[in-house]
């Protein structure tokens, strides 16, 4: 009993009030039920369907401005997002779009700090622990959250802690995590059953989770449209490699936000990519069902999206159905053979973001897209 209360009183702790942690413009609302309740920084869940809530600017006035920054960044934004007592940074975003084609861009997120996407919605995640009192992190992942994680928590003086499916990681990514003085674990199985064991060290007060099922991480990565739309303005198309899904959402969620402050005057198709043994969202979308088809055993070579039970699998089939988009599968040997394309004009990728490109080849054949 007094277990149960000291984590009960931990949790109280963190949950601080939207308006101290800079939330209060926010509402979360149910993208299954439609059920709208204050934000918190610890529940994400809606109470009637148990989906996970999105976090929606309350007043997204028309008075939005952007201006070309010779140094773009996360927190440039800083209008659009939560505004903590305390900003973690460590200079992420303003990444630059490279061009790959004609007509064809990639948004270059291995500029970041730690080598992904995963810095800008950890720059505003770890932003809101420290300002919580929060002195443990913990996430589950297959590299690149581990690194982010651990990178920024150590960046707020906080304690990463960082949950591994055992033999199905990146070492390359894992080396970061070490330096950083992370807790590392390592988990039986994939990276679902890696997440179910930091969820409930979450859900019992130990440590605040980083993982995608917190909202406002994703906040920190919507800023990705934003610096689009300042270099292309609103691009036909959109495609993004999906594992736990939450990327795809928060891209939209960004070019929707601009739409709703009178900046542009439509969306671009979002095209979601999942490697073909790991495709749960794909059978989802494919089949039209309103339940996630899970895969228990997910197999890819790109281990950033090898992930079978993705938490924000119903955000993003709202990204890409709102957007007329789709979900494509591409095999392994499309991601090395589209890997090595791109090596050969001076990209080099991971084989998940090498995935978008093979989508991109793939569709371009089918006549889904075309290159101009």
């Amino acid at each position: 009993m007094l277990i149960n209360q000291v984590r009960r009183n931990h949790r109280d702790r963190w949950d601080c009030g939207g308006n101290r942690l800079g939330i209060g413009g926010y509402v979360f609302k149910c993208p299954r039920c439609g059920y709208e309740t204050e934000p918190s920084p610890i529940n994400f869940t809606c109470p009637r369907c148990g989906s996970l809530m999105e976090a929606v600017l309350a007043e997204l006035t028309r008075d939005v401005r952007f201006r070309y920054r010779r140094r773009l960044g996360v927190w440039s934004y800083v209008q659009l997002l939560p505004r903590p007592r305390v900003r973690v940074t460590l200079n992420e975003g303003g990444t630059p779009l490279i061009k790959i084609g004609k007509g064809l861009y990639g948004k270059f997120e291995g500029l970041n700090p730690t080598g992904s996407f995963k810095d800008r919605g950890m720059a505003v995640g770890v932003s809101l622990a420290r300002s919580m009192g929060v002195h443990s992190v913990v996430v589950a992942s297959t590299g690149n959250t581990a690194a982010s994680a651990s990178a920024y928590g150590a960046r707020a003086g906080l304690r990463p802690i960082v949950l591994l499916p055992n033999g199905k990681v990146a070492r390359g990514k894992l080396i970061q995590s070490i330096v950083h003085g992370a807790s590392i674990m390592g988990v039986e199985g994939y990276f679902d059953d890696a997440l179910t064991e930091a969820l409930e060290m979450f859900k019992s007060g130990k440590a605040y989770s980083l993982n995608s099922i917190n909202v406002w991480r994703l906040e920190g990565q919507k800023s990705i449209a934003y610096e689009i739309y300042e270099e292309v303005k609103v691009p036909d198309n959109v495609i993004v490699p999906v594992g736990n899904a939450g990327n795809i959402y928060a891209i939209w969620k960004g070019f929707w936000e601009l739409m709703q402050a009178g900046l542009i005057d439509k969306l671009p198709r979002m095209i979601g990519v999942q490697a073909e043994g790991a495709a749960p969202l794909y059978e989802t979308w494919r089949r039209g069902v309103d339940s996630l088809i899970e895969v228990n055993a997910p197999r890819t070579i790109a281990s950033a999206i090898r992930i079978g039970k993705p938490v924000n699998w119903l955000k993003a089939i709202k990204a890409v159905k709102t957007t007329h988009g789709l979900i494509v599968t591409v095999s392994d040997g499309d991601i090395m053979r589209a890997r090595d394309r791109l090596a050969r004009r001076g990209v080099f990728v991971e084989p998940a973001s090498a995935s978008t490109y093979a989508a991109y080849l793939k569709l371009l054949r089918e006549g889904v897209v075309d290159s101009d």
